[in-house]
């Protein structure tokens, strides 16, 4: 790759982070979301892998990393849709915002912010989402550039 394609694709991949981010913390309120959000921030990631190549990209992740925040995105996502199941006796009940009157007042002021959001539990959900695609996608990516590597000999089999 040339050197300026070097020069401003680590910039370019801390945007895309930063706009998957406001994305995703933005997306009960504003079109988008977690995946889109996601899908934003692997961009940047692919976009650091492409240029400088899977070795010597700044934005590395080990396979431990990527593991490690799948399956917190996992998690989080299951633990609160259980938190809707318990409260409001539906999978992913949105907690914050009690429709059918069913949840007591005090589960109810957990998740539900006046001065910041009244979305309930969707913030959080759209975090763990987000977190889940970011790491999903930027595996695909980094899984077929280790594959090229692997082909080619370059790594130990």
């Amino acid at each position: 790759m040339s050197q300026i394609l070097k020069l401003i694709a680590l910039p370019i991949s801390i945007i895309l982070i930063c706009l998957g981010i406001m994305t995703i913390l933005g997306g009960h309120i504003t079109p988008g979301g977690g995946f889109q959000g996601g899908a934003m921030i692997a961009s940047g990631v692919i976009l650091s892998v492409l240029i400088y190549g899977i070795g010597n990209s700044p934005l590395e992740f080990s396979h431990t990393y990527i593991e490690i925040f799948e399956s917190i995105g996992a998690l989080g996502f299951i633990v609160l849709g259980l938190v809707g199941l318990f409260a409001g006796g539906f999978f992913l009940y949105n907690v914050g915002t009690d429709l059918l009157n069913v949840i007591p007042a005090s589960i109810q002021t957990i998740f539900h912010y006046p001065d910041v959001t009244n979305a309930g539990i969707i913030p959080y959900l759209n975090i763990f989402v987000g977190l889940k695609v970011f790491v999903g996608l930027s595996a695909i990516v980094i899984a077929f550039a280790g594959f090229k590597k692997f082909v080619e000999g370059d790594v130990d089999k």
